[in-house]
């Protein structure tokens, strides 16, 4: 059966890596942008006349937001800065999933014929950010700028227990996949320091990647807690949390193999996209399904295979986002992966923890050069963004589909995902177990704040703090498993504190 749409692919990819620190080697996000856009057109290996041509052709630019500085219009400073002027100008908002999704979208306007040739980019100089940064545009006065604390939540059980940004989140999945595979606390972090060494090695060889050139981290000082690796909150130290102070971008492009035959764009430059999938989590932690793995993922990992016209094992190369070791373990365990010693690689970006929601650009770029290699045949790119929330998926290809069928006509999975998860109440008080944890540490690495999930004896589910140093002691024993453990919460003012020894209901 041959398709009735057009077939999009991958033509061109870039990437701009700046290391340099000094404040005059300071390059602006949008610049960045430009650069990475005019190495993906240089990419495609047509003349300087066909290139001017394929840009000149360009009727979409979807730019992911860039965290690093406040732009007033930053999809006009880059189309002015290319000479173009596209039809379509996408800026969704922030998120690590948001590359996939867009790579997706612009796939499926190309298919349809609604778009010719589209540019995707995203890129983020947080490494070079200086106040104010020489020679740079002035910042957006109304413009968002980034932020880590839990202003950005809003009101909320979360907030009033001082919970739910991503250092508290991704370790509550951590800790309830750990209880759930019956691990100790010594084979978790094991894993989890195993992996990111891998990881980092892959990136001290990727010429793209930040950490290229560096000496590798060995697993026991990724894993091990120091001056250098404080523990953030349990069970990550520093070097398990995500990292954003790179000064990268990245850009691909895309259009039809019938416009690419027409511009003269080789074959062995051709990357198909074949489709994608993805879906939410919903935005409270707490109103999910569970914390030992997550709908979103496997979802997601599953209905973009099935869009695509694949099955799991003719997928031969993965990138799974790693902003946090949980999310590439938990596409591992759906796939049945040693994350570990995987049998087929689940990285290629590679390097520590992930750039915010730059990454998946680099993983696009990454997994297009291994593809046109012909080392691989089919990869699969996954895309994590938020709070474990937003995830999608996306399948590459160095042929086109074997079925026949056209490119997939929309993202098939729901908005967000309705598995069922226990009530909640916002004010507990009772005898109550430890559904998943953490704990929050000081710069000192003394713990300062116990954060838990909890359950009453009656099924719901709580948020809590610790209520006593007595509890926060014995919850810092990492011998010990604490989830299951019971207890007792009570309601104290506007939070609800939890004691391992029962404590009266004054």
């Amino acid at each position: 059966m041959a398709p009735n749409r057009a077939i999009p692919i991958i033509v061109g990819v870039g990437d701009v890596r700046n290391k340099s620190s000094k404040p005059e080697d300071a390059i602006e996000p949008s610049k960045m942008m430009i650069s990475a856009i005019q190495n993906a057109v240089k990419d495609t290996g047509l003349d300087a006349s066909s290139q001017k041509q394929l840009l000149g052709d360009s009727d979409s630019l979807r730019i992911i937001p860039t965290w690093t500085w406040a732009y007033n219009d930053i999809l006009s400073t880059v189309a002015d800065g290319l000479d173009i002027q596209p039809k379509v100008k996408e800026m969704p908002t922030h998120g690590g999933n948001q590359p996939a999704l867009q790579c997706d979208e612009a796939a499926r306007a190309i298919s349809t014929g609604q778009s010719k040739v589209a540019i995707l980019t995203g890129g983020e100089a947080m490494a070079s950010r200086q106040i104010p940064p020489p020679g740079w545009v002035e910042p957006d006065p109304d413009g968002k700028s980034l932020t880590m604390d839990m202003s950005i939540l809003g009101d909320g059980a979360g907030t009033r227990h001082s919970m739910g940004l991503p250092i508290h989140v991704y370790p509550l999945y951590e800790n309830g996949r750990r209880a759930h595979l019956k691990q100790t606390a010594q084979q978790n972090n094991q894993e989890s320091a195993t992996m990111y060494a891998s990881f980092d090695e892959i990136g001290s060889k990727n010429q793209y990647s930040w950490n290229y050139g560096e000496k590798p981290k060995p697993a026991e000082f990724i894993g091990s807690i120091s001056k250098r690796n404080r523990i953030i909150c349990d069970p990550y130290p520093l070097l398990m949390n995500a990292f954003n102070g790179v000064n990268l971008s990245a850009a691909c492009i895309l259009t039809s193999t019938e416009h690419a035959e027409k511009l003269g764009i080789a074959k062995d430059k051709w990357v198909y996209v074949l489709g994608g999938a993805g879906t939410h989590e919903k935005d409270n932690f707490w109103e999910r399904p569970g914390f030992a793995s997550s709908p979103a993922i496997t979802n997601s990992l599953n209905s973009a295979l099935e869009v695509s016209g694949l099955k799991k094992d003719q997928i031969d190369v993965f990138d799974f986002y790693s902003c946090f070791p949980i999310v590439p373990k938990l596409a591992c365990d759906h796939f049945g992966l040693s994350s570990t010693t995987p049998e087929k690689p689940i990285s290629l970006l590679g390097g520590l923890t992930a750039l915010i929601d730059l990454t998946t650009f680099k993983a696009l770029t990454a997994m297009t050069r291994e593809l046109r290699s012909r080392k691989y045949q089919n990869g699969l790119i996954l895309a994590n963004g938020g709070m474990l929330t937003h995830q999608y998926v996306v399948c590459l290809s160095a042929q086109p589909r074997k079925d026949g069928k056209d490119y997939p006509s929309k993202n098939p999975l729901p908005l967000v995902v309705q598995d069922p998860a226990p009530p909640f109440v916002e004010d507990a008080d009772g005898p109550a177990t430890i559904e998943t944890y953490t704990i929050e540490y000081d710069r000192s690495g003394a713990p300062s704040l116990g954060l838990i999930v909890g359950k009453l004896k009656t099924g719901e589910r709580f948020l809590a703090n610790h209520g006593d140093e007595a509890t926060l002691e014995r919850l810092a024993q990492r011998s010990v498993e604490h989830i299951g453990e019971a207890g007792v919460v009570r309601k104290d003012d506007e939070k609800n504190l939890f004691y391992f020894d029962a404590k009266p209901n004054l």
